[in-house]
């Protein structure tokens, strides 16, 4: 495959709980609205991508801002799963609307969500070239959005947050009113052909946890994780063998495949099995260190759906990393992300760096949340229902749910793009 599909650790909550209590507090948004869009209306939006796009190590343009992947509205868009085949069809209009946001506050962190934005325009810059997914319209360009016009939002967003943090002041993005007047809001209606009663987006939950581990194998810390090696890497020797063929010892002293691969740290079962469903953990090692360590291959097997954790054949190999990563073709490309400020979604059809609005709650306890699709999972293959919420960085699943039953399980969508 030639984009890692991280597993996530997903909780599910009754709305009766949750959706009474919002993400958090808003900022006010208290500086003068109309002085603040003439600082931006009088850059043009062409120039600020042309710019930004060849300052930074830019990709060709071509492969931008080419439109001839638009699709017409009402031809049927042919939807793929993470092999890249076809599924089913579906018109755009079932799904995408326009719309106009609440007038209700959008909640985020500032400095958060500026550095989710700009990782992730920083992907499109340095490796279109090698992951040609992300120049898919996908579902989209039956609305007449393109690539060049994801570029222009994170752009737009990107210029706009930065003003604002440099001038000390809430940002512009927070206000409903700035958002309508230089954005299309496109409402995004959950498609869910086992249910198609479902018309709002289901969203669950991911996180990072921490794991106390042993850098070697003791009596508590006895079930490894692996990296394979680069020496060994164009070897796929790794795609034979399940899950269970690597806990049987395979690649441990006397193991036909002792050698091949790297243990990285040792965890309990309990901990390997979270890694692995988490896609990104951090450990605490018994020396007092402790490091990031995020999915880079699996061995090709499918997650299955229903199958308990333990059973399945699906099994990750690891390596160190330096953050909590996203979305990425390879390991060393993975987006760097924030909690709080990224979904993880079906980027191949729903697309890389969709900016996202999550509408929630009912009369005062309404809430605005905004954030960025910028990592996937084995969830989203394909999926126009459901996003999965980057909720933190917790010690016990008991603090996760803890902090989850405040958030929605399901929500109303919107999709920005700049106009």
């Amino acid at each position: 495959m030639s984009i890692l599909f991280n597993p996530k650790f997903r909780l599910f909550l009754g709305s009766a709980a949750i959706l009474s209590v919002g993400f958090g507090s808003a900022y006010l948004y208290t500086q003068s609205n109309t002085q603040q869009q003439i600082s931006l209306a009088s850059v043009p939006t062409s120039s600020i991508i042309t710019k930004n796009l060849q300052a930074e190590n830019p990709v060709k343009q071509s492969n931008l801002t080419s439109s001839s992947g638009l699709i017409s509205a009402s031809t049927p868009y042919q939807v793929i799963d993470e092999f890249k085949k076809y599924k089913y069809s579906v018109n755009g209009n079932q799904i995408l609307s326009s719309a106009k946001l609440p007038t209700n506050k959008v909640s985020f962190n500032q400095k958060d969500l500026l550095f989710v934005l700009t990782n992730t325009r920083k992907y499109y810059q340095d490796y279109a070239s090698q992951d040609p997914d992300i120049l898919r319209t996908g579902l989209l360009g039956t609305a007449g959005v393109s690539v060049q016009d994801t570029l222009k939002t994170l752009n737009f967003m990107i210029a706009v947050l930065k003003e604002d943090i440099a001038n000390n002041r809430t940002t512009r993005l927070q206000d409903p009113n700035f958002i309508n007047t230089n954005f299309r809001v496109i409402k995004w209606s959950a498609y869910k052909p086992q249910n198609p009663k479902q018309k709002r987006l289901r969203i669950t939950k991911y996180a990072v946890f921490t794991h106390t581990g042993s850098r070697k194998k003791t009596a508590n810390y006895n079930i490894p994780i692996y990296s394979l090696k680069d020496n060994l890497s164009g070897d796929k020797f790794y795609t034979r063998y399940t899950k269970q063929d690597v806990l049987s010892g395979i690649y441990e002293p006397g193991g036909r495949e002792y050698g091949k691969v790297e243990p990285l740290a040792y965890l309990t079962r309990q901990g390997l099995e979270e890694a692995l469903m988490q896609g990104t953990i951090l450990i605490n090692f018994t020396d007092g260190s402790r490091e990031f360590f995020n999915v880079d291959r699996n061995n090709g097997m499918s997650y299955v759906r229903g199958v308990t954790p333990t059973a399945q054949k699906r099994y990750w190999y690891f390596r160190k990393v330096n953050a909590i990563k996203g979305y990425g073709y390879k390991i060393d490309a993975k987006i760097s992300i924030k909690p709080g400020v990224t979904f993880a979604g079906d980027v191949l059809n729903i697309g890389l760096g969709r900016v996202i609005v999550i509408e929630y709650g009912q009369g005062k306890n309404k809430r605005l949340k905004m954030g960025v699709i910028a990592d996937t999972g084995g969830a989203f293959l394909p999926n126009f229902y459901q996003l999965d919420f980057l909720a933190g960085i917790f010690k016990t699943n008991k603090d996760f749910s803890r902090y989850i039953s405040q958030l929605p399980e399901y929500a109303t969508a919107y999709i920005l793009v700049k106009k």
